[in-house]
């Protein structure tokens, strides 16, 4: 079947968290939590190599919207229920529907960062993948020197399946990293 013809939720909740796909408009927020979460963010994302505009965020969330209808890129905002401010940014990335297998990438506003958010997040997200995409592989790949990072898996009863030595060149300092690779197999 073709993925565009899948039909599934578009948002969920936690019990702290609602999670959506992203929409257009959510390029003030995303900017401002990017802004906010810069000197954490550097070592492990692309996207704050370079310096970017409140416009160029925009129109990530914009094309991330269409990839999401298309079903090639399922990123997913996170916002808190109780007050609706986006805290994170997520999703189900390297999608392979014919198993189906997705990798979960997340980062998270450093002023909601250490409060389990993420976590939970990360939980209901693995549970919308198995419930509603009927997911038997789901993975998230790290750099080994990210212990926040790596941190979410163990938590949540993934396996560290292996480790890539010297896959990857880090973002910041282009060195050399190794990446971590933990699943949930179902």
């Amino acid at each position: 079947m073709n993925p565009i013809l899948l039909d599934f939720p578009e948002e969920f909740e936690t019990d702290r968290l609602f999670i959506r796909l992203p929409k257009p408009g959510d390029g003030h927020a995303l900017y401002n939590s990017i802004m906010a979460s810069m000197i954490e963010l550097k070592p492990w994302m692309p996207f704050v190599q370079k310096e970017v505009s409140e416009n160029d965020v925009e129109t990530n969330v914009r094309e991330a919207y269409v990839k999401f209808l298309k079903r090639e890129d399922l990123r997913l905002h996170i916002f808190l229920k109780e007050t609706g401010e986006f805290i994170a940014a997520s999703g189900l990335h390297r999608i392979n529907w014919d198993i189906p297998k997705f990798e979960i990438g997340y980062w998270i506003d450093t002023r909601y960062s250490g409060k389990g958010f993420m976590t939970e997040a990360v939980q209901g997200i693995v549970n919308f993948a198995l419930n509603e995409l009927n997911a038997k592989r789901v993975e998230i790949r790290c750099d080994s020197t990210n212990l926040k990072s790596r941190a979410i898996p163990e938590r949540l009863g993934f396996v560290l399946e292996g480790t890539l030595v010297n896959s990857e060149l880090s973002f910041d300092t282009k060195e050399l990293r190794d990446t971590c690779i933990y699943a949930k197999v179902i």
